[in-house]
C-alpha cells in the first residue's frame, strides 16, 4: 500500500543486523524463496548465491525498494507484509523492522509497532499459509522486541523456532536469528489437504483450531499438551464415530493422535440463541435436545454434564443442534441423559430465559414425569417429558 509519506522514505541500507541474517540466507535458502522486507536487496542478493535457490521474490511496502529491487534484477512486489503475495515458498527471508514506535524512530524500516514486535507478531500469524509444508523462515529480531512475545506467537502459530545465532550491540541489546518451520502436527493436518490452522478457543482438556479443508471451514480438536488428563481427545473420537451413525455430534472426517476434524459449527450457544429467538422456535430447540438424550439414552452412553450444558450444544437454523464435547462420555447401564436435561430446563437459569419467551416449565411435575422415565424410559413416559416443554 502507498501513501505520499511512504513514497519519501529512503530505502534501508544494510547494517549489523542485515549482515547477520544475509549469513544465514547465503548457507540455508532453498528453492522458490521470498524476501520480505527487502530494503537494499540484501537478503536477496545472500540467497541468489545459492545453487539451491530457484527463483527471489522481493516484497516491500516502500515503493522506493521496489524499484532498487527491480534494478538489481529481481521480480519485486509492493506490498504491506503478505497482503499483495500469491503462492508459497520454500524460504522466506524476514529482517523486519523491530524498534518501539516513537520520535526516535520515524523510518518504518525501524518502527516495528508500539511495542516493537506488532509488525513481526503480523507477519508470523501470515507465516503458515505462504510457507510450504517443509519449508522454512529465516527472521531476526532484538532483544528490544520483547523475545517472549515472539517466542509466544511462534508457539501459536505451531511452529517451531531454532536459533541459528545472536549478536550483542552497543552493550544494551541482543539481537537473534531464528529459523522457523512447521510442527510436525502442522505439517500432518497440511499432508490430509488441511491449511489455515488458527486457534479458537480452549477447554479444560483440549484446545480448538480452525482450518480450511477443501475450501470449508473445519475445527480440529488437539489434545492440551499441559492438561493432566491424557487420552481424551482419542477417546471421544473414538465415541463419536460411534454416535455419528446415530446422527449425533460434529462428523467427524478424519482423525489421528491425539487430534480429529470436524466441520466447524456455525450457530449460538443456547443462552445467546434463547435471546433472541421465539417461543415457537425455543420449543423445538429444547425438544430436539431432549430427543438427542433420548437417543444417547438407548444406546447406552451418558454424555454427562446436561445439566448445565450451555457450552457444549451450538444452535443453528430452526433450532437445529449440535451436541460438542464427548470427552467424558461412557457406555453405562444407567443412563441419565434425559433426566440430566429436565434439572437444566427446571434450573433458575433457565427458567428465568424461556419465561422472557412466554415458557413456563412446571418444575414439580417436570420432576415427577422425569422420575417415571428414569424407572421405565418407555416412548410414553419420553413423550410425558416433551409435553411438559410448553
Amino acid at each position: 500500500m502507498t501513501d505520499d509519506t511512504t513514497a519519501q522514505h529512503p530505502v534501508y541500507e544494510p547494517r549489523e543486523d542485515s549482515m547477520l541474517l544475509a549469513k544465514w540466507a547465503a548457507k540455508l535458502a532453498k528453492g522458490n524463496v521470498l524476501d520480505m522486507g527487502t530494503g537494499s536487496g540484501y537478503q536477496a542478493l545472500a540467497a541468489r548465491k545459492s545453487k539451491r535457490v530457484k527463483n527471489v521474490l522481493c516484497v516491500d511496502r516502500n515503493p522506493a525498494a521496489v524499484r532498487a529491487a527491480r534494478q538489481l534484477g529481481f521480480a519485486a512486489v509492493e506490498s504491506d507484509l503478505f497482503l499483495s503475495v500469491k503462492g508459497v515458498y520454500d524460504t522466506i527471508i524476514f529482517n523486519p523492522p523491530y524498534l518501539p514506535s516513537g520520535k526516535n524512530y520515524p523510518d518504518m524500516a525501524l518502527d516495528g509497532g508500539k511495542r516493537g514486535y506488532e509488525t513481526l507478531a503480523r507477519f508470523l500469524r501470515d507465516l503458515p499459509a505462504y510457507l510450504k509444508t517443509d519449508g522454512i523462515a529465516l527472521i531476526l529480531f532484538s532483544s528490544l522486541t520483547q523475545k517472549n512475545v515472539v517466542d509466544a506467537v511462534i508457539d501459536e502459530m505451531f511452529l517451531l523456532a531454532l536459533e541459528l545465532d545472536r549478536a550483542y550491540i552497543g552493550g544494551f541489546e541482543t539481537i537473534y536469528v531464528y529459523k522457523i518451520s512447521k510442527t510436525e502436527f502442522a505439517k500432518e493436518l497440511e499432508r490430509n489437504g488441511i491449511r489455515h490452522i488458527r486457534r479458537f478457543t480452549k477447554g479444560h482438556r483440549g484446545l480448538i483450531l480452525t482450518g480450511m479443508y477443501k475450501r470449508r471451514k473445519v475445527a480440529i480438536k488437539i489434545q492440551r499438551p499441559d492438561s493432566p488428563a491424557k487420552g481424551t481427545v482419542d477417546h471421544e473420537a473414538r465415541v463419536l464415530s460411534r454416535l455419528n451413525a446415530h446422527g449425533i455430534g460434529p462428523r467427524v472426517l478424519m482423525a489421528g493422535k491425539d487430534y480429529f476434524v470436524y466441520p466447524f459449527i456455525e450457530g449460538d450457544s443456547i443462552k445467546e440463541y434463547l435471546s433472541k429467538t421465539t417461543k415457537k422456535y425455543a420449543q423445538i430447540m429444547l425438544g430436539n435436545v431432549f430427543k438427542q438424550m433420548c437417543t444417547l439414552d438407548k444406546l447406552g452412553h451418558n454424555k454427562e454434564e446436561m445439566h448445565h450444558p450451555y457450552k457444549h450444544i451450538i444452535v443453528g437454523d430452526s433450532g437445529k443442534i449440535t451436541l460438542l464435547d464427548f470427552e467424558r462420555c461412557h457406555a453405562t447401564a444407567k443412563m441419565h441423559n434425559v433426566t440430566q436435561f429436565c434439572q437444566c430446563v427446571t434450573s433458575k437459569a433457565m427458567e428465568k430465559m424461556l419465561a422472557q419467551l412466554g415458557i413456563k416449565i412446571d418444575k414439580k411435575k417436570m420432576v415427577e414425569v422425569a422420575k417415571a422415565y428414569r424407572k421405565d424410559m418407555s416412548e410414553e413416559n419420553f413423550r410425558k417429558i416433551l409435553g411438559r416443554v410448553r
